[in-house]
């Protein structure tokens, strides 16, 4: 019997990034119709004024009208079931509403701003489904790490989630509060790790058995800009990129000569999209962190993140 194909359209907005998944699902198996992503830089100043700036919305809804149309473009047979879901910038926002109104206005759903776990959750399945399966990683638990504009999830499980928390750090985040300078002086870079370290304290205080991970799998653009920069790529390649194994001592050297750059030189990186350009030396960092405080080897990375797990969760 043959099994049933559904056609899903998932958008994950995030503090830095709005993205969207066009997929067809069948059975275990997801695969790509549309695939975009556009920094829109959503969580501009959230962090120091708890609001979500005029502009800063502006740029996320001509992003999402253009989806709007790629999603009626793909959509051949009617509409196509779709959900778009917010993350850290909308969740600190006093004026969310204005999002949620605005998203409903141009996709005709109700945005759902999710809680932390959740957001972990989705990127947890995005990440592992399919990993073992494709031999990039067999060593359980997975330890996945979605290095975000405002937030880092840390989520620890096997076929399923043993624990997870959300953590407001984050590469606009971090950026905003600390490194302010161009290369950021060693006393800001001092202030963004203990950030981190204070960060990583309360996940391993709340219970989540990060320790007892056996590999390391990093999500999200951080973590892939990094990798694009160890394999030496000349340009971005996604194909390369996803399940790459990038050793500890890569992770280490990229995100110090990262922090050593000037604007103009990390503009120059192959890899580089514009909108990460400020913000790279803070996510490169919290990776960085991440691998010496729990001693991996490595780190496996995943194009597939929360974007998929929110594809993955319209099929059940």
């Amino acid at each position: 019997m043959s099994v049933e194909t559904k056609r899903v359209a998932a958008l994950d907005c995030g503090t830095n990034s709005v993205r969207l998944l066009i997929a067809d699902i069948s059975g275990d198996d997801l695969v790509d119709v549309e695939r975009r992503m556009e920094i829109v830089r959503l969580g501009q100043d959230v962090d120091r004024t708890g609001r979500l700036a005029p502009e800063a919305l502006e740029r996320t809804f001509t992003a999402m009208r253009g989806y709007a149309k790629l999603i009626k473009e793909h959509s051949p047979d009617g509409p196509v079931p779709v959900r778009v879901v917010a993350t850290s910038a909308t969740r600190d926002a006093a004026n969310r509403a204005d999002f949620v109104s605005g998203v409903r206005d141009i996709f005709g759903v109700e945005p759902e701003v999710v809680t932390g776990d959740e957001e972990a959750r989705l990127s947890f399945t995005g990440a592992t489904r399919g990993l073992a399966r494709s031999g990039a990683a067999a060593r359980t638990p997975y330890l996945v790490v979605d290095i975000g504009g405002g937030s880092t999830e840390f989520v620890v499980g096997s076929r399923s989630v043993d624990g997870a928390l959300s953590v407001d750090i984050g590469c606009v985040r971090l950026t905003e509060r600390h490194l302010h300078d161009d290369p950021p002086r060693a006393e800001t870079v001092e202030a963004a790790i203990a950030d981190i370290e204070a960060a990583m304290d309360r996940v391993e205080d709340s219970g989540v058995p990060v320790r007892t991970a056996r590999t390391l799998v990093g999500l999200a653009g951080s973590v892939t800009t990094v990798a694009g920069i160890a394999l030496g790529l000349p340009a971005y390649d996604p194909a390369r990129i996803h399940h790459s194994r990038i050793p500890a001592e890569q992770v280490h050297e990229v995100s110090a000569r990262l922090l050593r750059m000037t604007h103009d030189e990390r503009a120059a990186i192959p890899v580089m999209h514009p909108g990460r350009v400020d913000v790279i030396g803070a996510g490169a960092l919290i990776l960085d962190r991440i691998v010496r405080r729990y001693g991996f080897s490595e780190v496996v990375v995943s194009e597939h993140d929360i974007l998929d797990g929110i594809a993955w969760s319209l099929v059940g």
